[in-house]
Parts: structure tokens; C-alpha cells; sequence
């Protein structure tokens, strides 16, 4: 168990930090300049959850001192016997506090609180492995209905007979990627495809990938070099379709700061009718995937950094296995298991997003002076 001088030392370290950015971001100058005020308010909603368990902390530590003082001087029983179960309280109390401060003080990441651009795709398998790729994003579906979250569909590219080839959509609400951004990576499936006559079981595969959303003020881009096109989108919608250039394309000439090349960034969305939101639905997916380009060296330095860490944003690493004839999902990275298949499938898959954090978690409190 950590000694209490050493938590103590460092929560009173950041009770300054607390305070100083408390009159930081009140100050009209920082609040002018948008991206270093979300970035200080994000830090001062975070020690203020630290400086909350530092008050509860400092209270269980006074209370036992307090018991511990009245059982060794005072002489009434009655008055001992309460002291006895103030001390049992919040001796067991202690232990708890200091494993949420240890969490606390684990660094964040500055992502984890933002929406998600996600894509999934069709890899090996053909026909078998667009419907598994269909039936993923149903499950991401149903998971984001329960916890609240809006999703929304901005590209997709039907299967020959069903499911996807690939679906681009975006989810909007509280922590999505740091929730999320475990399901980055390879999908496999094990099971006999419906598109199958001699009933052979077959492997296949999609690929997940996770991406924070990207604020306009993290990317600078020439909004006056993007070119526009409309069409008139295809499928449902009745003659609106055929009369109503709803559909938006754009290309951006981006230049890779790695390469120095310039390269075409094509772009399309046909979510809504609506031309106008489609603009900026497409606007939107422009910044997040130039965000996401400009920011693979983090990405990746934080791999390197931590080879285990369950979370790297690797695309290409093989994660999770679903086996129907054994009605099993398996996740490579932990070892987690579950035999609800179904249940999963139907969105319930909160137990291994919970197992994935407390095994990164864990990871990182390693990193810590306080492990």
C-alpha cells in the first residue's frame, strides 16, 4: 500500500496547479484564445475531481487518528464502542480512496473525452465478410442506444447480399473515444456463412477503426482551397433523389508534413437531404481525418512506448474472435471471454470495454510512482 505522505505530497503539489488554473480560465485573454481555454478547462474539471478525493481522503485520515485517539484516552464504553466502528468504517474506507487517487492521478488522455469518426470494413471472407461487417455496426448501434450516445451514418457501401463493404458513420456524446477506442483493429469471425451450401465453416474478418474527432482549431486547413461538387445521391428517398442534388464531394489539397508530397483528400457524404448538412458533415470528416494523419506519430510513439497497451489504435492487429459454433467472443489482448455470443452481438458489451480499461489502467499505474 502506498505511504500516506507520498499520496498526500502529491495532492497537495496540484492544489496550487488547481487554484492557478481556476483564475486562468476566467482570465478574458485565455478565454479569447479557444484552443489553450478548452484545454484548461478540461484540466481544471480534472483536478477538480482530484482535489474532490483529496477533501474525502484528508477526512478519512482525521477520522481514524480521531478513533484511534479516543480509544486510547477515553474511559467511557459507550463512547469507545462508537469510536470502534468510526475506525473500522473508514479503515476500510482507506484503501478504497487511495486506489481511486492512484486512478486519478494515472495521466489522460487528452482524446479520450471527444466523439469518434469510425469506419468498418469488409476484409477477407467476401460476401460472408460484408455481413459480419454488418453485423458489427449493428452491435455498435445498439450499444450507443443505451448509453445514450447519437450515431449517425455518412458513407456506406452495400454488400452483394447484405451487409457492408465498408460504413463510415460518426457518434456523438460523453467519453465516446476513450470508451470506443478499444475496438480499433482486426474482427474475426468464425462461423458456417449463410452463403455457404456444403455448411463448411468459414474464417473471416473486418476491420474497426476509431478515430477522435478532430476540433477545428487542431488543424489548420485553407477552407478557400477545398473544391465542391454535388450529385444527386442514390437509394431510398423517393423522387427527392432524382430531383435534388443533395450529395456533396469535396477535394483538399493537403500536403503531408512527413513526405512533403501534396495529396488529394476526396471526400463524400450523402447522409441527409439536407445539402447543407452534408457540407459540414463533410467539412467535419475532412478535419478528423487530417487530425488523424498529423497525429499518427503520437499514435504511434505511444505504441512503442507501451508494446502491451490495449488501446494503440493499431488497425491492423488481430483483436477479437467470434466463434458462433462454440458461442464464444474472445479478446486476444487480455484473454477476456464471454459465451453470451448473442448478447454481445445485440450491443452488450460493456463488461469487456470494462475489462479493456481496468487491463489499461492497470498498465499504466505501473508507469507510476504510486504502483
Amino acid at each position: 500500500m502506498p505511504d500516506n505522505n507520498n499520496i498526500l505530497q502529491k495532492l497537495d503539489g496540484l492544489e496550487s496547479r488547481f487554484e492557478e488554473v481556476s483564475t486562468l480560465i476566467t482570465d478574458p485573454d485565455v478565454i479569447a484564445d479557444q484552443r489553450r481555454y478548452v484545454k484548461l478547462t478540461k484540466e481544471w474539471k480534472d483536478l477538480g475531481d482530484i482535489m474532490n478525493a483529496r477533501k474525502r481522503y484528508i477526512a478519512c485520515l482525521n477520522a481514524i487518528r480521531e478513533a484511534k485517539d479516543i480509544l486510547a484516552n477515553e474511559s467511557d464504553n459507550d463512547i469507545k464502542d462508537m469510536a470502534r466502528e468510526e475506525l473500522a468504517e473508514n479503515e476500510a474506507l482507506q484503501p478504497q480512496l487511495e486506489e481511486e487517487i492512484k486512478l486519478l492521478l494515472v495521466p489522460k488522455d487528452p482524446e479520450d473525452a471527444k466523439n469518434v469518426q469510425m469506419e468498418i470494413r469488409a476484409g477477407t471472407g467476401g460476401d460472408e465478410a460484408a455481413l459480419f461487417a454488418g453485423d458489427l455496426f449493428n452491435m455498435y448501434k445498439r450499444y450507443c442506444d443505451t448509453k445514450g450516445w447519437t450515431l449517425s451514418v455518412t458513407d456506406v457501401s452495400e454488400g452483394a447480399v447484405g451487409g457492408y463493404k465498408e460504413i463510415d458513420f460518426a457518434i456523438s456524446g460523453a467519453d465516446v473515444y476513450g470508451t470506443m477506442k478499444y475496438e480499433s483493429g482486426v474482427h474475426r469471425v468464425q462461423r458456417v456463412p449463410v452463403t455457404e451450401s456444403n455448411g463448411r465453416m468459414q474464417t473471416s474478418a473486418a476491420t474497426v477503426a476509431v478515430l477522435p474527432e478532430a476540433d477545428k482549431f487542431e488543424v489548420n486547413i485553407n477552407e478557400g482551397d477545398i473544391k465542391w461538387d454535388t450529385f444527386r445521391s442514390s437509394g431510398a428517398g423517393g423522387q427527392n433523389v432524382n430531383k435534388v442534388e443533395s450529395g456533396v464531394r469535396l477535394r483538399y489539397p493537403w500536403r503531408n508534413p512527413n513526405t512533403g508530397e501534396v495529396e488529394e483528400i476526396l471526400i463524400e457524404c450523402t447522409e441527409t437531404r439536407d445539402q447543407p448538412k452534408n457540407k459540414e458533415r463533410a467539412l467535419s470528416r475532412l478535419y478528423t481525418f487530417i487530425h488523424d494523419r498529423e497525429h499518427q506519430k503520437y499514435v504511434d510513439d505511444i505504441a512503442n512506448r507501451r508494446k502491451s497497451l490495449v488501446s494503440t489504435g493499431d488497425r491492423s492487429a488481430k483483436i477479437r474472435t467470434y466463434n458462433f459454433p462454440q458461442g464464444r467472443v474472445t479478446d486476444h489482448r487480455i484473454g477476456y471471454t464471454t459465451h453470451d455470443l448473442q448478447g454481445f452481438l445485440n450491443g452488450d458489451i460493456q463488461d469487456m470495454i470494462d475489462a479493456l480499461t481496468v487491463a489499461e489502467n492497470a498498465e499504466k499505474l505501473k508507469e507510476t510512482e504510486l504502483s
